[in-house]
């Protein structure tokens, strides 16, 4: 017998509940590799005294902890409160629809807090090789341009007079690439314009340039702006710059900004140039 069209699913439940699944499951994850790599770093510090770095990142991962139950517990109760009345008998198709939208933006959230979590975590960079600088900057204006469109920002993109490549892995550099340019368009008031360029200016690093039109950055806030959870945003892990240092530090980079109040900022990460042997 045909299930009535009211109780039939709608596509954005199924995939809500599909979404819930799936981001629990990396919730779990997520616990699990934090605490595995404390143990771990425990351990060795256990047996290498005088280990700054490792002492800091030990640190760092015990603030994680603390913090993790602060990060999830608002989106993860939100959703939970959007199934509960997704679950209700009779409830009204365009309400199950509201619901369900509701639904997949907390978990959507919540599954992006996750994925910045277990990238800083990790701090785990791949095994670099040459990867072209054109190639990057066109992955990047290919996953940002529609996401500018929607928010009516434009996207200007420079890129190199001549073909270049960096000595990196590819996904934790776009990664690292596409968390400053995600930045720049939350900061960025509609009709505003954001400006991606990258070159060498003939020195050994090719420098990734990413500039918005946005409200700019207190000078309070600068010298912490790379710190793990700190940000200036209602919503958001703080760790995207974090781990844009990461990943810079990883392969002999790192990261510079421009910025004062109502002029706008300017991300630029410098990463090392590859050249062939016996290049000139």
């Amino acid at each position: 017998m045909p299930v009535p069209a009211e109780e039939t699913p709608s596509e954005e439940l199924k995939e809500a509940f599909a979404l819930f699944s799936e981001t629990s499951a990396k919730l779990s994850e997520a616990y699990e590799e934090l605490q595995n790599q404390v143990a771990r770093l425990s351990a060795e510090l256990a047996t290498a005294n005088g280990e700054l770095a490792r002492r800091e990142r030990l640190s760092a991962l015990g603030e994680m902890a603390a913090k993790l139950a602060h990060q999830f517990r608002t989106p993860l109760a939100a959703a939970l409160l959007y199934v509960g009345h997704l679950a209700r008998p009779g409830l009204a198709e365009a309400d199950r629809l509201r619901f369900a939208e509701k639904t997949l933006s907390r978990l959507r959230y919540l599954e992006r807090l996750i994925q910045d979590m277990l990238a800083f975590v990790k701090g785990q960079q791949g095994e670099p090789t040459a990867i072209s600088v054109q190639g990057l900057i066109e992955e990047l204006e290919q996953v940002i341009e529609p996401q500018a469109a929607v928010q009516g920002v434009k996207l200007a993109v420079q890129r190199p007079a001549a073909p270049l490549q960096v000595w990196v892995d590819r996904p934790a550099v776009l990664g690292a690439l596409i968390n400053l340019m995600e930045n720049a368009l939350q900061a960025s008031p509609v009709g505003s314009c954001i400006r991606l360029g990258a070159d060498s200016h003939g020195s050994p690093f090719v420098a990734f340039r990413v500039e918005d039109e946005g409200p700019g950055i207190a000078e309070q806030n600068k010298a912490r702006l790379f710190e793990p959870f700190f940000t200036t945003r209602g919503e958001g892990s703080g760790l995207g710059l974090a781990i844009v240092k990461q990943t810079a530090d990883a392969y002999g980079g790192w990261v510079e900004v421009e910025s004062s109040p109502g002029r706008g900022s300017v991300f630029t990460l410098f990463l090392p140039l590859y050249k062939e042997a016996g290049a000139a």
